[in-house]
């Protein structure tokens, strides 16, 4: 059975997970931090204001993004950032709005993310991200990223602040955790979708890590930046690789091996 046309499968994210995805996922991260304080605190928005705009947003860019038919990388990352910023603000809330403690927060998008993957799998009988070709699968793509940048946000938060560790010393923890994932893979062939989604999370607080680091003052333990310059230069760098990927298209240069073996399939009589 050969696709062809409008029944073509395509990808919605990218095919091929270079060194360029994990450099633009940290910026994302680290621009989701500092762009939540930015419009909630700088630009006095509030945190309620903020989060009913920015999950606007998300949802309208959300749609565009589950309605192409196939992965372009404007779209996707743009759809990361505003993700990134969402999550970054649903923990925030729990925080400071509704004083759920950071350890709770961390433990509840914990077993929600688990439950997410748990019902994905169960439904679709995968958790690849090379399987993202129906809309069923990308809306689980998305509610899984979602949490992990809610949950990255809390543990990076739970580390720094609730014990105190700091925001450098709590960088260089994570820095660790994301270097034994990938020992774990390359060194020790580990599951990839596994340490794929481990790294994920993880490179979360990480670059939240990173985004407080520079932008709190220096009394607070930061380098005082400001969310301002952190997030424009952050965001410089994001477009800039972006075009980078669009250019040279090394995110999407193979013929994934679903597609590939189904096109090499005879045609049904």
């Amino acid at each position: 059975m050969r696709l062809t046309g409008s029944n073509e499968m395509q990808l919605k994210v990218p095919i091929v997970i270079t060194l360029y995805f994990w450099i633009i996922k940290i910026l994302a991260t680290t621009v989701g931090e500092t762009g939540a304080d930015y419009l909630t605190i700088n630009m006095k928005f509030g945190m309620t204001v903020t989060s009913v705009l920015m999950v606007t947003v998300l949802l309208a860019v959300l749609f565009v993004q589950i309605k192409h038919a196939k992965y372009n990388p404007w779209l996707y990352w743009l759809t990361v950032v505003l993700v990134s910023i969402v999550g970054t603000l649903l923990t925030d809330n729990l925080t400071d709005n509704l004083g759920v403690p950071l350890g709770m927060s961390t433990l509840s998008f914990t077993l929600a993310l688990g439950l997410t993957f748990w019902l994905w799998y169960r439904v679709e009988s995968a958790l690849s991200i090379h399987s993202i070709y129906t809309v069923r699968r990308e809306l689980f793509y998305w509610a899984a990223i979602l949490l992990t940048f809610a949950l990255g946000t809390a543990a990076g938060d739970l580390l720094a602040e609730g014990l105190g560790l700091g925001f450098a010393v709590s960088g260089v923890i994570f820095a660790i955790l994301i270097a034994m994932i990938a020992a774990g893979f390359y060194v020790f062939k580990l599951n990839g979708v596994l340490m794929f989604w481990l790294a994920y999370i993880v490179t979360r607080p990480l670059g939240a890590s990173i985004g407080d680091y520079l932008t709190q003052p220096f009394k607070a333990g930061g380098l005082g930046l400001g969310t301002t310059t952190t997030s424009a230069v952050f965001l410089l760098l994001i477009v800039g690789l972006v075009i980078y990927l669009s250019m040279t298209r090394l995110d999407a240069e193979k013929e994934p091996a679903f597609i590939k073996e189904i096109n090499e399939e005879p045609e049904s009589v």
